[in-house]
């Protein structure tokens, strides 16, 4: 997937570059902007990743309260900086540039969805025999 200002390879290192350095103030910073994840989840290009985003924050969430610890947490780590990337509105493309300003974000997660697809994936089978 390329877009207009970053491509897949660039997104794919930022997510792996800002995983390092995730912490718990950062997971809690997450769970925090739900109402901002869900608004932005439904806007421009970040809207194809609905679902996703969703479930990328119940992971965070169910790992965070305990209730799902079957993830490792580099996986954690890259789904929580993709989503605070995704929240944070000065990042590579600053989100408020009409008509690519959120295309970088979109980039980002589904960067990050194919970095952790077999973990996300074991996640969504855990979630629906729920």
């Amino acid at each position: 997937m390329q877009s207009r200002g970053i491509s897949e390879d660039q997104a794919r290192a930022e997510v792996e570059k800002r995983s390092q350095k995730i912490s718990s103030d950062d997971v809690e910073k997450v769970l925090s902007k739900k109402g901002e994840l869900d608004r932005k989840s439904q806007e421009g290009p970040l809207s194809r990743f609905i679902t996703e985003l969703k479930l990328m924050f119940a992971m965070i969430q169910d790992y965070w309260n305990g209730a799902y610890r079957e993830v490792p947490w580099m996986t954690v780590a890259a789904v929580v900086a993709a989503l605070v990337y995704v929240v944070n509105p000065i990042d590579l493309i600053p989100d408020f540039i009409p008509g690519i300003g959120l295309i970088d974000d979109a980039t980002v997660v589904a960067a990050c969805l194919k970095l952790v697809q077999t973990d996300f994936d074991a996640y969504k089978r855990w979630k629906d025999a729920g």
